[in-house]
């Protein structure tokens, strides 16, 4: 079999080109199904919570406090699996199928290494959290849900790596049908082993966190087998030679990878520290800052969806050394998702009362909480579009391999503008929460136009 595809017709000179609505649709056509596959990954966390809260309050308290030491571990690998998508976008692009190949092989190999020291975090949660003033018995109660959860990391991220590798040959579809089919698999073997039904022990939190490790790894195999045995992934031969290393472009892949996770972390440690600002608030702010994250973190699928799109689509272009492709693959996913997320964001204002008594109800005792989460929303609508830019930029820009700047940015936009203003106009300007959101907006618009400053340039560079 040929290690090469044949690459796409380049533009002929001096002929006029106007492809940007080509290149609307076809960023559309892989933003949607990335988009719902995220959807489908909230939507099996929000079973897994509804399960667990008919175990009481201090059960849905201890999956809260199991899910931010995970998610803190866990972020780490999920930036590395993100080198994947640019790595195999560029290849295709080139048509090199041995490169395709190679970069899903080192995805999958840092998968598995990486996973073993990221196990250590979930598996001694106890005493992290009890280090950080939990309650014993709430640490304890965690520790159960993370026992369950630690040994689903390598299948997750193994996961991540080929659906990247499905989305950057043009075929994000199989990662979808997996992902929804998941979700009814999931809810009925969280509810069997927390409950123990069919003979089966109660199992509690940690039978939840074991049947998400479960469904990870069907997950994982399920594309794994589509990947080996169907076309057009299996034309790519990308189980072949599994155990050779690439170490050159492993080493490409962390080069590019380790920025992401970083600045993932610092996204996640800023909204992490807000939650301990708004504690030093009230109550009501407290609650009323987690709902109206809740519902900025649904509207954020789909700059997300669009931003992995921009990454495969500049990669494309980039890999076929085409630099107006390039600008035209960032500005076509940028223009599109400003004009969705400020779709969805006028629909979130007109419906905030709405949204704030879904959570809260509408008794006199909550109303000031749901006045306060309809004014959140009201301060994040350009939060929102900020938030919606940087991760489509930022994903345009992993389509060429920068992601370096990315995170010196994400320093700047999060920790020398976001916090510090937030801090100041909450207790100096004494503006409370909202004083908090405006810090949100402000520093994100700080490090979206920093991106795109960014993007422009390499952009002019690669034409020149």
């Amino acid at each position: 079999m040929l290690d090469t595809v044949q690459p796409r017709p380049q533009p002929q000179a001096g002929v006029p080109q106007n492809h940007l609505a080509e290149e609307f649709v076809e960023t559309l056509k892989l933003a949607v199904p990335m988009m719902l596959t995220q959807l489908g990954q909230i939507a099996m966390i929000t079973t897994d919570l509804a399960m667990i809260g008919h175990l009481g309050e201090n059960a849905v308290a201890a999956a809260a406090l199991a899910h931010t030491v995970y998610f803190i571990s866990f972020t780490f690998g999920l930036g590395l699996m993100a080198a994947v998508s640019p790595l195999v976008a560029q290849a295709f692009g080139a048509g090199d199928v041995r490169r395709i190949r190679h970069s899903l092989r080192v995805g999958l190999w840092i998968a598995l290494l990486i996973s073993l020291p990221m196990m250590a975090s979930p598996l001694y949660g106890e005493p992290i959290l009890i280090a950080l003033g939990q309650a014993p018995q709430s640490a304890a109660l965690a520790q159960r849900y993370l026992y369950g959860l630690a040994w689903g990391i390598a299948p997750a991220l193994g996961f991540i790596a080929l659906r990247s590798m499905m989305s950057a040959v043009n075929r994000p579809q199989a990662p979808l049908w997996i992902t929804l089919a998941a979700i009814p698999v999931n809810a009925a073997l969280v509810y069997v082993l927390i409950h123990g039904l069919f003979g089966l022990p109660e199992l509690g939190l940690f039978g939840a966190g074991l049947a998400t490790t479960l469904v990870n790894l069907g997950t994982f195999l399920a594309t794994l087998a589509i990947a080996a045995w169907r076309k057009p992934f299996a034309d790519y031969r990308p189980l072949a030679h599994l155990w050779r290393i690439d170490w050159p472009l492993m080493r490409q892949l962390i080069a590019i990878g380790a920025p992401i996770s970083f600045s993932l972390l610092m996204e996640y440690g800023l909204f992490s520290s807000a939650a301990l600002l708004m504690g030093l608030i009230s109550t009501a702010a407290i609650a009323a800052h987690q709902i109206a994250l809740q519902i900025t973190a649904v509207l954020f699928m789909v700059p997300l969806g669009i931003g992995m799109a921009a990454t495969v689509r500049v990669g494309h272009a980039f890999g076929r050394n085409d630099p107006a492709a390039v600008k035209r693959a960032g500005l076509a996913a940028a223009v599109l998702g400003v004009i969705l997320v400020s779709a969805l964001t006028v629909a979130i204002i007109l419906g905030r009362y709405q949204l704030g008594r879904l959570f809260f109800g509408t008794g006199e005792a909550s109303a000031a909480t749901v006045e306060l989460t309809a004014t959140l929303l009201v301060v994040g609508a350009t939060f929102f579009i900020a938030d919606g830019l940087q991760t489509i930029v930022g994903g345009a820009l992993r389509g060429i391999n920068d992601t370096r700047m990315t995170l010196v940015f994400a320093a700047i936009g999060y920790w020398c503008v976001a916090f510090p203003v937030g801090w100041m106009l909450a207790f100096n300007a004494h503006l409370g929460a909202v004083g908090v959101w405006i810090g949100f907006s402000v520093g994100t618009f700080v490090y979206a136009g920093l991106l795109i400053l960014r993007f422009r340039m390499l952009t002019r560079r690669l034409a020149g």
